[in-house]
């Protein structure tokens, strides 16, 4: 893939190392790219956050964020989930060898939240606790699942989900990026109630629709806002407004931890594809009976093209 000035999507980024923090561990990117093959546009994000209580949490976290960057770029066309999961296992394997290399960032992790939408097409990874939603036709949806002690506890009966978010293992997480084992990405999307792992994973490569938003975020979003706030600025706003306005509650709700969000919105309303294959129609009439019927051949192929890419309704 080529990077791309121009991104097919609009986007606002927020990070702030909160009110307790000294240092801000998360980082997040947000790259355009194109496929030199076929010209279809790319854009990905990534949030990712520096394991708390560990040393180099930003060293980590940075070096995830890179490398993933990295292997992403490597994309070419068919299928991203494969790249994306080799990049989420290097990045496992950087961060370890760079913590086996010096004992000032021995024991260093990080979370992630990676999304890749390949024209109209959502793709997404995760390991850890940061997490990605989806509001679509007023609905608010987490679209990944927190690799935490608390969810599995939940997924088990063991607490309810009531119970989860101010249990003392709320931050005990099961999956990261660094450390002895290399990371287990997560490709399961889950877009209803009830389905089961391998429905969620067949979700991947899901069609945005018009008016889509996508948000990623770390966990000192999601431990401050909740759900409905979330949809609120989400729903109501702008990118740019809605990313703002949620790092605002983050802060007045305490900020106790960095606070890193990346929102997307697909498209509102027809393209101007659309206009241009009408126009075509209408220039058509005007010439020789030869040049209508190319014409109108080239603007059907055009409808035909435009109609159905890339954001369905």
């Amino acid at each position: 893939m080529i990077v791309d000035q121009q991104s097919h999507m609009a986007y606002a980024a927020r990070t702030h190392q909160g009110k307790k923090r000294s240092v801000n561990e998360d980082r997040y990117l947000v790259r355009a790219y194109r496929i030199e093959e076929n010209g279809a546009p790319v854009l990905l994000a990534i949030v990712a956050d520096g394991i708390g209580g560990h040393k180099a949490g930003d060293i980590a976290a940075q070096l995830t964020v890179e490398t993933i960057t990295q292997g992403v770029a490597t994309f070419q066309s068919g299928d991203p989930l494969p790249c994306l999961q080799s990049a989420i296992i290097e990045a496992g394997r950087v961060v370890s060898t760079n913590a086996a290399e010096s004992s000032d960032l021995a024991g260093m992790g990080a979370t992630a939240a990676v999304a890749l939408i390949v024209g109209p097409r959502l793709y997404t990874v995760t390991v850890g606790d940061s997490r990605i939603y989806l509001l679509r036709q007023g609905r608010l949806r987490q679209i990944s699942i927190d690799h935490t002690w608390v969810q599995e506890a939940i997924d088990y009966d063991i607490i309810s989900p009531e119970d989860a978010k101010d249990h003392p293992q709320a931050h005990v997480i099961r999956r990261h990026i660094g450390g002895k084992q290399l990371p287990e990405p997560d490709i399961r999307m889950p877009l209803e109630d009830g389905e089961n792992d391998s429905r969620a994973i067949s979700n991947q490569g899901t069609h945005l629709k018009r008016g889509d938003r996508l948000l990623l975020c770390t966990d000192g979003l999601t431990d401050m806002v909740t759900d409905l706030e979330i949809y609120q600025a989400l729903k109501e706003k702008p990118v740019e407004e809605a990313t703002e306005a949620l790092l605002n509650l983050a802060l007045e709700h305490g900020g106790l931890d960095n606070i890193t969000l990346i929102a997307l919105a697909a498209p509102m309303g027809k393209h101007q594809e659309t206009h241009r294959s009408k126009f075509g129609c209408l220039f058509a009439s005007a010439v020789s009976s030869l040049i209508l019927i190319l014409v109108t051949a080239l603007a059907l192929g055009a409808v035909w093209w435009f109609g159905f890419w890339p954001w369905s309704p």
